[in-house]
């Protein structure tokens, strides 16, 4: 007897173990390792092969698979021949923005031949997100879908869908585009627009040298399938459709939504939305399509339309579909601002939402394009904008500039003097007609790294307000770090004794980007709970290479569970 108590009693404490290690499992995920190899690789589109930079060999990049709760451990390696950083878009980076990635703001670069270990865990998000390049132009190829599952043995609060299929919207340039923002930046003009758009990474149909390597989407007849929509573009909002088919959205930014019903989706760069759809059409092959929202009159844009192929994959249809030219879907035109509102206000919280009523910092920040004089002595070949100008954009009439030496982050962590300010203006310098007949006098902008101070816990509003300086259009407006609910947008200038009347204080939308419409504004709302430095941005690139661009400084909290992590060993320095 004593000698079976002397084996039972550690096979009982082993099991124990195993029980102890499942729960902790469960309580705190799994933790993911993956490698991104940045090289350049030989990538064939519109009939031309370039050496584009990608993860891997990919275009698009590896797709990475979480549940909420777990956590990722990506070493990033450099062995392309420019600077590099990774963020990872929407995430929120609590307590850990030494690995948003932005390039000079939360780190240095990571050189050619050096490598970087991002670290961060997923809190309280599911849905679709995805991740991209911070560091020039090199997002134009190095992005990727990133998916987060619920936590195991949990489900989506929808039926659960038959398949799932992350379907990426990009931009192609049928050259090198590090080059093309090199060229803009050095004349000061604008840069050329994109030569194509892409599906996970092909152009599709429509194109030169494209047809044979079209995205197809294989479905069954009768399923609910979730489609994860990402608009990866460098510089366009774009229009999303299927043809015969219509969409359920019940995600947008990794946060659940309250399902509504649409046949068009608009996404600014930087957006996800994830959509049911029921294959209940006859079996046949339909175009998913995508082609731009063009809101600003009169500035060039890329008309062309991406295509891939919905293919239904029956007994009826498998061996006669591919011989059928697929439908055609009804796109809306490219300046339909209708179309665009419709779907952006449409956006809901599935319930009554914990929202920050008494405000702490209500600020009003102006967002749009402006022109430079031509700097004295410059050469008319380095100011090649409107009328011997160069193009400029800023926010409250500040154009950003990133340092260069330390990122802003390091600077803050460190209290390294001279880095920068902290006197971003609370709101505009000068109050004005902001989208109607702007006077000349404030085309320009200063230019300056001056950043906003927040104290932890401080409940924030911030007035986004389009500008008609030069030209108005929509802006996409990125905050790292966080979520926002925005509770209201219009058109026009924003009017505090009319217009808080149109918030939304029950169910607004949480979001990471945020529309601000063509000549109109955008409210949002968020507890600075998350300490750093934040770049909120427009994420048209080519407006952040303007200076579209601010950041808020987070200070820690009392506690250590409110404070910002010391950096890693592996921080990459200047």
């Amino acid at each position: 007897m004593e000698a079976f108590k002397s084996i039972a009693n550690p096979l009982s404490s082993f099991f124990l173990i195993c029980i102890l290690l499942l729960f902790a499992n469960a309580a705190y995920g799994k933790t993911h390792y993956h490698d991104f190899v940045i090289q350049a690789t030989p990538v064939k589109r519109l009939c031309k092969t370039h050496n584009a930079i990608t993860v891997n060999g990919q275009f698009p990049g590896p797709t990475l698979e979480v549940n909420n709760g777990d956590t990722l451990v990506v070493k990033v390696v450099n062995r392309a021949r420019y600077n590099v950083t990774i963020h990872w878009h929407g995430v929120r980076q609590m307590k850990t923005g030494w690995a948003d990635g932005p390039e000079f703001v939360t780190q240095c670069p990571i050189r050619p031949g050096k490598s970087y270990t991002y670290r961060y865990t997923i809190q309280g998000q599911e849905g679709t997100l995805w991740w991209h390049a911070h560091s020039s132009w090199l997002r134009a190829t190095v992005y990727g879908a990133l998916i987060i599952h619920p936590k195991e043995g949990e489900n989506y609060p929808f039926t659960k869908p038959k398949r799932e299929t992350p379907i990426l919207l990009g931009e192609w340039w049928d050259t090198n585009p590090i080059d093309v923002v090199r060229r803009a930046t050095r004349t000061g003009a604008a840069p050329n627009v994109s030569d194509a758009y892409t599906i996970n990474g092909q152009p599709g149909d429509l194109y030169k040298c494209s047809k044979q390597d079209t995205t197809i989407v294989h479905v069954d007849t009768g399923e609910t399938n979730l489609i994860r929509v990402v608009n990866a573009g460098l510089n366009q909002q774009l229009f999303f459709t299927v043809a015969n088919h219509k969409f359920t959205v019940v995600g947008a930014d990794a946060s659940y939504v309250k399902p509504f019903t649409t046949s068009v989706l608009m996404l600014g760069p930087g957006q996800t939305t994830d959509v049911l759809i029921k294959t209940d059409q006859p079996a046949s092959r339909y175009y998913m399509a995508a082609r731009a929202y063009a809101s600003a009159q009169g500035a060039p844009f890329d008309n062309t339309t991406t295509t891939a192929i919905l293919e239904y994959k029956t007994a009826s249809c498998s061996s006669n579909c591919v011989k059928i030219n697929p439908v055609f879907p009804s796109l809306p035109a490219y300046n339909d601002t209708a179309t665009a509102t419709a779907f952006t206000t449409k956006f809901r919280s599935p319930r009554k939402v914990e929202l920050p009523t008494e405000i702490d910092e209500n600020l009003f920040f102006t967002v749009g394009l402006g022109l430079q004089n031509c700097p004295r002595g410059a050469r008319s070949r380095n100011c090649q904008g409107p009328n011997g100008t160069r193009f400029a954009a800023s926010m409250n009439n500040v154009s950003f500039v990133l340092p260069s030496n330390f990122s802003l982050l390091q600077a803050h962590h460190q209290g390294l003097p001279g880095v920068f300010s902290t006197d971003f203006p609370a709101v505009p310098p000068v109050k004005f007609d902001y989208t109607g007949n702007v006077s000349r006098s404030l085309w320009q902008p200063i230019r300056g790294t001056k950043l906003y101070k927040l104290r932890y816990g401080a409940k924030v509003q911030v007035v986004l307000q389009g500008t008609s300086i030069f030209t108005a259009e929509n802006h996409p407006i990125h905050l790292h770090g966080y979520d926002f609910y925005i509770i209201a947008e219009g058109f026009g200038n924003f009017n505090a004794k009319k217009d808080t009347a149109k918030f939304n204080l029950v169910d607004p939308p949480l979001r990471n980007t945020a529309s601000v419409p063509v000549n109109g504004w955008t409210v949002i709302r968020f507890v600075a709970d998350n300490p750093g430095v934040w770049l909120m941005h427009c994420h048209l690139d080519v407006h952040i290479t303007w200076g579209l661009a601010m950041a808020f400084i987070v200070e820690n909290g009392v506690s250590e569970l409110e404070s910002l992590e010391a950096p890693p060993v592996d921080f990459p320095v200047c």
